[in-house]
């Protein structure tokens, strides 16, 4: 009778734990449903295959940000001569690599550097050009798209300039992506349903404009239009998308007037270059399909290499160029890197792979190359590879869907979730030096520096640091 006894025991035993693996999930369930009934739990999409959950999106606060402007005292704008630079005058800086070549701090204190300021901001993802004490974004404020100017040291608004457009993805966000430019006194900004403008920097006048969508025939993307205005000589180069050579298209910049178009590729989201690759100047374009390298008089194709994002996706990630005529490419979506090398033979380009792997996918970040290696975010764990042979060197530490920029032997990280991490850009080793908060929720938008000082942004925040090394 014992081994009954026991075998009624086990399989008691055995059911209690198929009835807690059973309905553990719906216990589970339930008491979610009831948060998020009765207590206010929400999720919000940051990167990720699965959405997190929140009590409180990342979502503008328009009531507190009019507040916020209203309040502010009209001032003479900042013309200090230390910060009257056009350095980062664009996405990802001078050559949108992502690298700041001048100095700042190396001794972070652990609660982070001064804050010059903070304040709420319209919605969207672009990022700031920078010009003469000025910082220049385009925000969702209520249904209209905004480009703004702000006093770099004070945060104060200078002028606003706006149309009515509002951009809406539920898996994304809302509001528009692309991040200006500014050139010669002009900023030229793109909305996420294809408005572009032409505006005066010191008082946001329109002096051109257009539907680079409409005009070229181009689709609307999933995730809006992002690929922000490159100006090279006269040309304006927009990445719009459209068919019969529409899809890489030039206008004058001070007139609006269309030079040429190229290619009937599909656009991605990453932004146009102007490069130098096997000793020719020339534009660097990732399309739906390819990367592209395009002559600069007339936009012919001069090279191409196949690059497709898997599972149906397209590319973000920004092209880096780590030699005279090397390239890297990456992208999420378990797509993976590649480095490529373009040479000239007689008149011809001709791209070859070097080397291919998934070491580091870049999803909605863009590497950076310094000290020799790449740094970049793969998915959301920062990580390094040896450039000549893509192995990776190291890989460590989490920071969400984050960016990442360089300075000096320095990483600036500016993490999925608002904070910041500085780390060293040490090939061997991850050495983070210091985290600390900096604006509240999902940060998905590039971080700027100039003339020492961190600017950064997300949905709801922007806010400003001084990281100058002491005099």
């Amino acid at each position: 009778m014992l081994w009954r006894t026991r075998g009624v025991s086990i399989g008691r035993k055995l059911l209690a734990s198929l009835a807690i693996v059973l309905y553990t999930p719906i216990y589970a369930l339930l008491v979610l449903a009831i948060l998020w009934k009765f207590f206010g739990l929400q999720y919000e999409f940051r990167g990720g295959i699965f959405p997190n959950l929140t009590w409180r999106k990342t979502l503008p606060d328009y009531s507190a940000l009019e507040a916020s402007r209203a309040a502010q005292k009209p001032e003479t704008p900042s013309t200090n001569v230390s910060v009257a630079s056009t350095y980062w005058n664009g996405f990802r800086g001078p050559e949108r690599d992502g690298v700041y070549r001048e100095a700042i701090i190396k001794n972070w204190p652990p609660s982070g550097p001064p804050l010059l300021w903070k304040q709420p901001v319209g919605g969207g993802y672009a990022s700031f050009a920078i010009a003469h004490c000025r910082a220049f974004t385009v925000e969702q404020r209520r249904d209209r798209e905004v480009v703004v100017a702000y006093d770099l040291l004070t945060g104060r608004e200078l002028w606003t300039n706006s149309w009515a457009a509002e951009f809406q993805e539920p898996l994304g966000g809302d509001g528009p992506r692309a991040t200006p430019a500014w050139n010669n006194g002009k900023v030229y900004a793109l909305g996420a349903l294809g408005e572009l403008r032409c505006l005066a920097a010191e008082s946001g006048k329109v002096l051109w404009s257009t539907n680079v969508l409409d005009e070229n025939r181009a689709p609307v993307l999933t995730y809006g239009a992002s690929a922000s205005p490159l100006i090279h000589d006269d040309k304006l180069i927009i990445a719009a998308g459209g068919p019969r050579k529409h899809s890489v298209v030039t206008y004058n910049k001070d007139t609006g007037k269309k030079i040429w178009g190229s290619l009937d590729d599909g656009a991605a989201y990453s932004s146009p270059m102007i490069v130098d690759l096997a000793g020719e100047r020339h534009f660097l374009v990732v399309t739906r399909t390819r990367a592209v390298g395009l002559g600069i008089s007339d936009g012919t194709l001069l090279w191409q290499f196949p690059w497709v994002v898997l599972q149906g996706n397209r590319n973000i990630a920004q092209p880096v160029i780590v030699s005279t005529n090397r390239v890297f490419l990456s992208a999420g979506y378990g797509t993976g890197c590649v480095l490529i090398e373009v040479a000239k033979s007689g008149n011809r380009f001709v791209p070859r792979e070097v080397w291919r792997n998934k070491n580091l996918k870049n999803k909605f970040t863009s590497s950076v190359f310094v000290n020799g290696a790449l740094f970049g975010l793969d998915e959301d764990i920062l990580t390094c590879l040896d450039v000549s042979t893509g192995e990776r060197a190291w890989k460590e530490g989490r920071y969400g869907y984050g960016q990442v920029i360089a300075a000096g032997d320095q990483l600036i990280v500016l993490c999925g979730n608002g904070d910041i991490a500085v780390v060293r850009a040490d090939p061997k080793s991850h050495d983070e030096i210091v985290r600390f908060p900096a604006i509240g929720g999902k940060t998905w938008n590039h971080p700027v520096l100039s003339d020492g000082l961190l600017l950064i942004r997300n949905n709801s925040e922007m806010a400003c640091f001084n990281l100058r090394p002491a005099q």
